[in-house]
């Protein structure tokens, strides 16, 4: 096998089939000679033809590599998944929809570059909102409720683009939804997160997976399930002798 890659780019996808193709192409011309990289993309058992696109892409891409889930399992689950299977010690993810930028992905290696060792977790903000009015109201509100609960100093964490550490990412807690609270976990174990400015476009194909009302029922319930979890929290220093 060869040696792993710098960087692992996580992509989750449920019914994406017309935008694989073209983020494929961007995430390779954003990396390709600035890093040594993987693309780890995971369907979640899509019932459209992305897995098909997937596989014919395997063979231009090298880079490319696709896990699928047997029985669909979400996102968070997806994203765990892609981040499971990743053999690089940093991971940035991507939504698959094609709204986050790849290009963002150097910006974010970058903010990394002149960060604090201590910093695990580089999260995109997205400053110039492409989505509905509707989204952008829910989204505002949801963003307000969850810094007041959680106190995580975090505008924006429903942005797909991310940068962080794969042992701290997967020394987290994990259950559904987990992507949306990643600020709050990384700093309820100890590690410092930044927002970094990010790019966000309209969705070139496919339909949105989500509604207002879902995403708000659920909310609720996690950010309860979350708040408990940074009050339980203990952390302990040790050392070596």
């Amino acid at each position: 096998m060869s040696a792993a890659p710098q960087l692992s780019v996580v992509v989750p996808v449920y019914n994406e089939e017309g935008n694989v193709a073209p983020l494929v192409g961007e995430i390779v011309a954003a990396l390709r000679g600035r890093c040594d990289f993987e693309i780890v993309y995971v369907d979640d058992l899509s019932r459209d033809g992305t897995l098909g696109v997937l596989r014919g892409l395997k063979a231009g891409v090298p880079e490319l590599r696709v896990v699928r889930h047997l029985s669909n399992s979400g996102q968070s689950a997806a994203v765990r998944t892609g981040v499971k299977a990743a053999r690089g010690a940093w991971i940035a993810t991507l939504d698959g929809d094609g709204q986050n930028d790849p290009a963002d992905i150097p910006r974010l290696l970058a903010e990394r570059e002149r960060a604090d060792p201590g910093v695990k977790l580089f999260a995109g903000w997205r400053v110039d909102r492409q989505d509905s009015g509707s989204k952008r109201w829910a989204s505002k509100w949801a963003n307000a409720i969850r810094s007041r609960m959680l106190k995580d100093s975090t505008p924006d964490t429903g942005c797909g683009i991310k940068l962080f550490e794969r042992a701290a990412f997967l020394d987290l807690p994990y259950f559904d939804h987990m992507h949306r609270y990643l600020p709050a976990l990384m700093q309820r174990a100890g590690w410092k997160t930044i927002s970094v400015p990010v790019n966000h476009r309209h969705r070139a194909s496919g339909v949105s997976k989500y509604n207002n009302l879902n995403r708000a029922l659920v909310g609720l319930r996690d950010l309860r399930g979350v708040a408990w979890l940074i009050v339980r929290s203990k952390r302990t220093m040790t050392e070596e002798l």
